[in-house]
C-alpha cells in the first residue's frame, strides 16, 4: 500500500470549488490523463476546525436531528467531503471524480464529538481495487481532538467502467461487488417505524446546508445529464436522517455502517423500517409506495 502524505491546510476547503476543479479535470487539453496503478499518495489534514453551531443548526434542520450539545454521528462527514474531493482531484488518484457512486459508507465514533472540541482532520486514500463493474476505492477519513482518534470513517466509492493499468501490481485480484452488509429482507411488519420524505426544497435546504450542490441534487437538466429520470437526494441525506427514528437510542460509542441501493428520487417518502439488535440497530430505508424498493440498508452496532 503507497503511504499517504499528508499536506497541510490552513482551512477546509470550499467544496463548489472542488466540484469546479473535478469538472475541469475531466475538459480536453487541461484535463488529467489518469492511470489507476496503485493508491495515491496525495492526502490532507486540516487542525483545530471549530464548530459552528449555526452551520450545525441548518444541519439538523435539513435532516431532521435534534440540535444538541454533541454532535449527529454523521455530521462530521460534511465537514470532511471537501478534502475527499481534492483527494479526488489530486494528479495521482486512480480515476475521475466525475460520475464516481458512494456505495457504502461507515463511521467508528469512540465517543461522541460537541460543539466544544477543536478537530483535526486527516483524509486519504487506499484499497483501489477491482469491482465487478468498475474500480473501488475507500477514502478514510481520521479526526482527532487532543491527539486522540474520537471518529474514523471508511467511504467505499466506485467508478464504474474504470479499468486497472496493465502495469498495475493490484491486476488479476479476485473482483468484488463492495457489499459489506448482508442482503436486506424485506421487513415482516409493512407498517414502518416512521415516514420521511424528500421534496425538491427539502433537498436544496441540505444542499446548501451540507455545501453540496452537485447538479444531480439539485438539477432535473444536471440529473439527467448522469442518466438519473429526475433530482435524486443525497445518500448521506438518506443516512442522517434514518436516524430521527433511533434518536436518543444510539451507544455514545458506535460503528454505523450504511449500504446504498437505489437512490431517492423526488419527489418521494421514504418507509424507515428500525428493528433493535442488542444494543444496536438495523435500519432499512425503502420506498414508501413500492417496499421492494430498496435505498438503503444500515446497521449500528455498539463499540
Amino acid at each position: 500500500m503507497t503511504e499517504p502524505k499528508f499536506q497541510q491546510l490552513a482551512s477546509i476547503p470550499v467544496l463548489m470549488d472542488e466540484y469546479r476543479n473535478a469538472v475541469k479535470d475531466v475538459l480536453p487539453v487541461v484535463g488529467t490523463k489518469r492511470s489507476a496503478t496503485a493508491d495515491p499518495s496525495t492526502a490532507f489534514e486540516v487542525r483545530d476546525v471549530a464548530i459552528d453551531v449555526s452551520h450545525l443548526a441548518a444541519y439538523n434542520a435539513a435532516t431532521g436531528l435534534r440540535l444538541g450539545n454533541e454532535l449527529p454521528i454523521t455530521y462530521p462527514y460534511t465537514l470532511s467531503f471537501p478534502l475527499v474531493m481534492k483527494v479526488m482531484s489530486a494528479k495521482d488518484f486512480p480515476f475521475s471524480a466525475m460520475g464516481a457512486i458512494h456505495l457504502v459508507n461507515t463511521i467508528e465514533q469512540r465517543r461522541p464529538l460537541t460543539v466544544d472540541d477543536a478537530l483535526t482532520f486527516r483524509v486519504h486514500a487506499e484499497n483501489l481495487r477491482e469491482h465487478n463493474k468498475g474500480l473501488l476505492i475507500d477514502f478514510i477519513t481520521e479526526i482527532s481532538v487532543d491527539g486522540d482518534v474520537a471518529w474514523r470513517q471508511v467511504s467505499t466509492f466506485l467508478s464504474k467502467g474504470a479499468k486497472l493499468s496493465s502495469r498495475s501490481p493490484l491486476s488479476g485480484g479476485e473482483k468484488t461487488d463492495g457489499r459489506v452488509l448482508p442482503a436486506a429482507e424485506m421487513p415482516a411488519d409493512p407498517t414502518p417505524t416512521t415516514t420521511l420524505r424528500a421534496t425538491p426544497g427539502s433537498i436544496k435546504e441540505y444542499a446548501q446546508a451540507s455545501g453540496d450542490k452537485n447538479p444531480i441534487h439539485v438539477s432535473g437538466v444536471g440529473a439527467k445529464a448522469f442518466g438519473f429520470p429526475t433530482v435524486i437526494a443525497h445518500g448521506m441525506w438518506t443516512a442522517a436522517a434514518v436516524l430521527s427514528a433511533v434518536e436518543g437510542q444510539i451507544p455514545r460509542a458506535a460503528r454505523y455502517t450504511v449500504q446504498f441501493n437505489k437512490p431517492v428520487t423526488l419527489p418521494g417518502s421514504v418507509a424507515v423500517f428500525t428493528e433493535r439488535q442488542g444494543k444496536g440497530w438495523t435500519l432499512q430505508a425503502r420506498k414508501a409506495s413500492a417496499l421492494e424498493t430498496l435505498h438503503a440498508n444500515a446497521t449500528i452496532e455498539a463499540l
